[in-house]
């Protein structure tokens, strides 16, 4: 029996939302919060999983009879990880997959997808596939879509396999290419406030698959492929439909937008140059993209109110949480602010902390 630990982080994206499903930009960076995977090798034919943020669930299914087992819930996205495996050819004699995460789980911070990328890595280090970190990728997403019923693009899956310590990761979703970008906050005196709302979401929901078809409606509409082939967005103003207007405005201009703070980012400009860049990115997804809920909104505008340099939702929406570009030393006493709007409001408590750019997944031990 060969047994080891794995861990993959969540993931903050500075900027680039909805983007990567149609072929756009994003610039995500790693949480120092991981889900860690302790997995062992078995050979009798069987996956067991059990995770210590679902005590008292033991999930016991036989390898050949993952693609159609009714297990439903958490469990779905690493089963679904060993499946894609399986289905690929990579055949898997058995597993035992132990979960332990501190990524906040519904939070906009990739929980999912810090899951499916441990769970993984496990699986092509445990039994020494012949797997590249791209492929990788895919199957994480792979079992993400079409084992959980996301339709998610590969940001996520993207962010936990691919970024490094201290650097933002500029990802080009059409060419498949990627770049790390030093993003050094404590050396320009800055902090990135994340405050995860407490209003979970869940992509399988619905919202966000109507979100992803009505851009396929509208790059139809505009005779192209995917709406990153728009570059000027005076071109969405042709499309009659209101709707598929505002849709795709936001995904046109949310990619102009990350490429002008990978730019600010590349030339050694002031990082606080970027802050009313994340502003005018929220008002996107609150009006054009309608993704944003009342407490996301109520934490931009509380943050912003409070001396932050600029704020915005992040994640797909519909609930999760906020990120904040601070002065050193501010973020604390903005998100006490936050707390205290939020009681006034009635809202649930929020919870916040200091993310730095930290390293994607690896092998721990």
């Amino acid at each position: 029996m060969t047994r080891g630990v794995w861990a993959a982080p969540g993931r903050v994206n500075i900027i680039g939302e909805h983007t990567d499903y149609n072929g756009g930009y994003a610039l995500p960076i790693a949480l120092p919060q991981v889900v860690r995977c302790a997995a062992a090798t078995e050979t009798d034919g069987r996956v067991r999983v059990t995770s210590r943020q679902h005590p008292g669930e033991r999930i016991d299914v036989a390898v050949a009879e993952l693609g159609r087992a009714s297990v439903a819930g958490w469990a779905r996205y690493p089963l679904g990880v060993v499946y894609e495996f399986q289905r690929r050819g990579h055949g898997i004699p058995g597993v035992t997959l132990e979960l332990d995460g501190a990524v906040p789980i519904g939070a906009g911070l990739s929980s999912s997808a810090a899951v499916e990328c441990a769970v993984a890595l496990a699986l092509r280090d445990l039994f020494d596939l012949p797997v590249r970190v791209p492929e990788l990728i895919d199957i994480a997403r792979t079992a993400e879509n079409d084992y959980v019923g996301a339709p998610t693009g590969t940001l996520d899956q993207s962010a936990a396999m691919l970024c490094t310590a201290g650097h933002a990761l500029f990802l080009d979703f059409g060419k498949g290419d990627h770049e790390q970008v030093a993003f050094d906050l404590a050396g320009a005196g800055l902090e990135l406030l994340v405050v995860d709302t407490d209003t979970p979401h869940r992509l399988v929901d619905g919202e966000y698959a109507r979100r992803r078809q009505q851009c396929e409606a509208a790059a139809t509409a505009l005779g192209v492929t995917t709406l990153r082939e728009v570059a000027d967005p005076r071109a969405v103003d042709t499309l009659v439909d209101p709707l598929l207007r505002r849709r795709a405005r936001h995904v046109v201009t949310e990619n102009a937008r990350v490429l002008a703070v990978a730019d600010a980012l590349h030339t050694g400009a002031d990082p606080r140059t970027i802050g009313p860049v994340l502003t005018v990115a929220h008002a996107s997804l609150r009006d054009d993209f309608e993704v944003s809920t009342p407490q996301l909104d109520t934490a931009v505008t509380t943050a912003l109110a409070a001396g932050a340099l600029g704020a915005r939702m992040v994640g797909g929406g519909f609930g999760g949480s906020m990120v904040a570009l601070t002065e050193r030393g501010a973020a604390e006493p903005i998100a006490e602010e936050v707390e205290k709007r939020f009681r006034a409001c009635g809202f649930a408590a929020p919870k916040w902390f200091v993310a730095l750019p930290s390293p994607g997944a690896r092998r721990i031990s």
